[in-house]
């Protein structure tokens, strides 16, 4: 069980890299000298819909309102994003995308139905309940991690 637990980490430190490195692929045939990835990021976390406080989309990428208050003027500044006064609070700062900022957000949008496509391509519905169980126990791994909790193994594969 040892090597299979090896094999494991190997492929998911290898999974986590090259998705990384493939989702910036996607991005840079169009946008290559123009956005960061992490811009990119910010950019999915507005989203194409209603737009959102920045509390939200801070709340969203993990991020203080002042580190995303950068990201934003950035973005805003390389016509991506508009900021907009909330109509019934004029305190309250709203955040959208322009035309060419959907346009992103769907490339990236793609990347990720293209992914989870490839992922379950051939896959049974016990093979998917599976892999909804594996990523459902990553998820709460790196949930417990980034809120310094012991993960709960009782129900782990």
């Amino acid at each position: 069980m040892d090597k299979a637990l090896e094999t494991i980490n190997s492929g998911l430190v290898w999974i986590f890299d090259n998705v990384l490195h493939a989702e910036a692929v996607s991005i840079a045939e169009e946008y290559k000298e123009k956005l960061s990835m992490t811009e990119v990021h910010t950019i999915a976390a507005i989203g194409s819909g209603v737009h959102k406080s920045m509390g939200e989309v801070a709340g969203k990428l993990h991020i203080t309102v002042g580190t995303l208050t950068v990201a934003v003027n950035n973005l805003v500044r390389k016509g991506y994003a508009r900021r907009y006064k909330s109509e019934k609070d004029r305190r309250i700062v709203k955040v959208g995308l322009t035309k060419q900022g959907k346009k992103v957000y769907y490339i990236h949008e793609k990347f990720h139905k293209d992914m989870a496509d490839a992922m379950t391509d051939g896959l049974s519905d016990g093979d998917m309940d599976i892999l909804v169980k594996v990523l459902s126990n990553i998820n709460n791994f790196v949930a417990c991690k980034e809120h310094h909790q012991i993960p709960d193994r009782s129900n782990s594969i």
